[in-house]
């Protein structure tokens, strides 16, 4: 399932893309495909090794579905399970993956977006709640898991817990 949204600019279009996301994440848990791969991904780590699940969940994500840019001029959202079949997508569809991935075995991630000039939100990734404190997750950089993505000064921030 593909959604292509027509969304306001500003902070609003970033918490309407958001709550899609989170709509996507939620129904994406659901499906046993998704369980299916958490619980792959995670076979070998210890039990209740739960840093270690989104550790292998955000590695599984980042490294295997190759970052593919939105249709030109239009914020396009794909459930999780279309992710899989192409194994491609933005920042939005990877966050949505990892997202549901991370459900679909029990944890609690929520999206952050951030904006870089006031209400011009470019990117978002997760966040999971592990052992009392948030831990980042950027799905579409080099980032090792529990390192915060670059920010700059001034920078905003909208989470969105699912």
């Amino acid at each position: 399932m593909t959604e292509a949204l027509t969304i306001p600019d500003g902070t609003a279009g970033a918490k309407a893309t958001l709550n899609k996301m989170a709509e996507l994440a939620l129904s994406g848990a659901e499906d046993m495909r998704v369980r299916n791969l958490a619980v792959s991904i995670t076979q070998r780590l210890p039990q209740k090794d739960f840093y270690g699940e989104a550790r292998e969940c955000l590695t599984w994500v980042r490294d295997r579905v190759r970052y593919v840019r939105d249709i030109r001029d239009v914020e396009t959202l794909h459930h999780a399970a279309t992710i899989l079949e192409t194994m491609a997508g933005d920042c939005d569809d990877k966050a949505i993956l990892l997202c549901a991935l991370l459900l679909s075995i029990g944890h609690s991630p929520r999206f952050v977006a951030i904006a870089f000039k006031p209400g011009l939100y470019s990117h978002v990734w997760v966040q999971d709640r592990v052992a009392g404190r948030w831990l980042d997750l950027e799905p579409t950089e080099p980032i090792e898991c529990g390192n915060r993505i670059p920010n700059g000064r001034g920078a905003s921030y909208l989470y969105r817990a699912l």
